[in-house]
């Protein structure tokens, strides 16, 4: 499973190349064209992560729904249990819920400072039209 802070800093990378871009001697056509891609594309990976972080999330969700089904069979056990392995694999479910929670916990805090530094546009056309059309002028090496 891809760590998800990477492509967190696959974003932060991109960001500065358009940062890096926007300061160059580009005219200011190629320079918006080409910033905008960058935005764009920022975009769309923020939004990719948004949504495979949520789908972790949920299936964490599952996860702890399942052990607390199995966690139910404490309705059966009492204080004078002889086998005392038992409370040892309950204990075990109590620590699984834990260590699920705060993966949870940890994605849906990914999410929200994604979210905050790669804010998702409210886009009405698709992300796959193309930008603009580039230019040779673009391609053409300033003098």
């Amino acid at each position: 499973m891809a760590d998800p802070s990477a492509d967190g800093d696959a974003l932060e990378l991109v960001e500065r190349m358009r940062i890096v871009i926007q300061g160059t001697n580009m005219d200011g056509h190629c320079r918006e064209m080409l910033s905008s891609a960058f935005d764009r594309f920022l975009s769309m990976e923020a939004r990719r992560l948004s949504k495979r972080l949520l789908q972790r999330v949920r299936g964490q969700r599952e996860r702890i729904a399942a052990i607390v089904t199995m966690l139910s069979e404490l309705d059966h056990v009492n204080e004078n249990e002889s086998d005392r392995s038992v409370f040892a694999e309950m204990a075990l479910l109590f620590d699984e819920i834990s260590l699920t929670a705060v993966a949870g916990s940890a994605a849906l805090r990914e999410i929200d400072r994604v979210k905050a530094e790669f804010p998702l546009e409210d886009r009405t056309e698709p992300l796959e039209e193309p930008i603009a059309q580039w230019s040779p002028g673009c391609a053409a090496p300033t003098k």
